[in-house]
């Protein structure tokens, strides 16, 4: 993180002692005795930061930090003064400073000071280059996101786009299933034929053998005409088996038929009709498990996984979450009609932090309350519910001797796991691997854990 700092002191000694200091703790320090001479320097070279004395001979530090905010905004700045009152950090902050801090210099606390700096000025040029980004990309089929994870996975996609192979796409809660379906879709020679969506956990069984494979007239009660069931509604385009892993037994070999001989057979109809459409299932679920304990068809989970493409956790995304933030913003600022452009800075750290536990639907829900309520042209941290705002990544082992903060066991295994799953991106065979425990056990820790979490 260290960069490069525009040190501005007229003092000689204090001057090659900030030089030094820095240059030990990783910055590259250029010193000079006057502002006018760094108004020079600024014109001709990039600094991440300048730090400057208050009170100089000719142009004094607040003069200087307003001939920066006039001239080069992005670089912050960070005023050394020998008065630490009220109003000179509130002159240092109305002339533009990003920080202050008070003589005799602690050169430990300036180097947070200074890492803070570097670190709003980062952000803010990640966030204005994600705009411009965006803004040149056409929203319909465009992967947001930049993490090798992700574009390992739509180059994936994009490979096999054209074929007719069935796809299982796998990946946690939230991680963008039907987003990275639809890419299949939208990719792929089907596009102009339709694509026809159903989540297999969220209705019952009946309703959900009806909706799939359609009805006769008179099947059951309430059927008072037939009904063509979604595999056929699919017709020339893509079927998207959401939750597949919720499939009742019961369906899964009627589904495995459907599949192996292409047609389909309407409840209470006696009656093969064909279908041509493209299968994409996808789960939450660890299938190769559920297999193991037979509450998954062998057979059915090799016909599915004819191509496999795993979705990463948003946690193991890095900058992905202030670019999809951004997407976010755009979108909802349009729907309600607000003007937000963006991020703050302090509120595109806080998002970096976070874990994302319910990932990108996280994620967007999180954003579409703070344009709802921010009332400034970026979001600020304010704006950011409570648990983004002041979540700190727990310690593994709790360091204190207060019997009342530490955990269980179960909580400490909790996370371990989830700090292990974040050191390998989100990589649950590795990390199983470095757990020292099987791939079954890892998924039902996991599984336990999120029903925890939704409970």
């Amino acid at each position: 993180m260290p960069g490069r700092v525009l040190v501005v002191e007229d003092e000689r000694e204090m001057r090659a002692m900030l030089e030094k200091g820095l240059t030990r703790r990783g910055f590259t320090p250029v010193a000079l005795p006057s502002a006018d001479e760094a108004l020079v320097r600024l014109a001709a070279e990039d600094f991440d930061v300048v730090l400057t004395d208050l009170r100089m001979p000719g142009m004094d530090g607040l003069a200087l930090c307003e001939r920066i905010a006039l001239n080069r905004p992005d670089i912050p700045v960070v005023v050394v003064t020998a008065f630490g009152s009220l109003e000179t950090a509130v002159a240092a902050i109305r002339a533009g400073a990003y920080d202050f801090v008070t003589k005799p210099i602690d050169v430990d606390a300036l180097v947070l000071v200074l890492e803070r700096a570097v670190q709003h000025r980062a952000l803010r040029e990640e966030v204005r280059r994600l705009r411009q980004e965006l803004g040149r990309r056409e929203d319909s089929g465009t992967v947001v996101g930049e993490s090798p994870a992700m574009k390992q996975a739509y180059a994936l996609i994009d490979r096999v786009a054209d074929l007719d192979s069935t796809v299982l796409i796998t990946g946690e809660s939230g991680t963008g299933k039907e987003v990275a379906a639809r890419a299949v879709h939208t990719r792929g020679r089907r596009k102009d034929g339709p694509f026809v969506a159903i989540n297999c956990a969220a209705m019952p069984e009946t309703l959900l053998q009806s909706e799939l494979f359609g009805h006769a007239k008179g099947a059951f009660t309430d059927a008072k005409a037939a009904r063509t069931g979604l595999f056929v509604q699919a017709n020339g385009g893509t079927l998207f088996l959401d939750e597949v892993g919720e499939l009742p037994l019961t369906l899964q070999h009627k589904l495995l038929r459907a599949l192996q001989e292409r047609t389909v057979r309407p409840v209470g109809g006696d009656t093969e009709l064909p279908f041509d459409a493209r299968i994409v299932a996808a789960t939450n679920r660890d299938l190769e498990l559920a297999v193991e304990e037979d509450r998954f068809r062998e057979d059915l989970y090799y016909r599915l996984n004819v191509i496999g493409v795993e979705l990463p956790p948003l946690r193991a995304r890095g900058n992905d979450v202030l670019a999809l933030s951004q997407r976010f913003i755009e979108q909802f600022a349009s729907r309600t009609g607000k003007r937000v452009l963006g991020l703050s800075p302090a509120a595109a750290q806080r998002l970096l932090a976070y874990g994302w536990p319910g990932n990108v639907r996280e994620l967007q829900n999180c954003l579409e309350r703070a344009v709802a309520l921010t009332s400034f042209e970026e979001i600020t941290v304010d704006d950011l519910p409570e648990r983004v705002r002041n979540y700190s990544q727990p310690r593994v082992v709790p360091e204190t001797q207060d019997a009342s903060e530490l955990v269980t066991l179960e909580q400490l295994e909790r996370r371990y796991i989830h700090r292990v799953l974040e050191a390998v991106g989100g990589s649950r065979t590795l990390a199983a691997r470095i757990l020292g425990v099987d791939r079954k056990t890892l998924y039902r820790k996991l599984e336990r854990d999120d029903d925890t979490r939704k409970g």
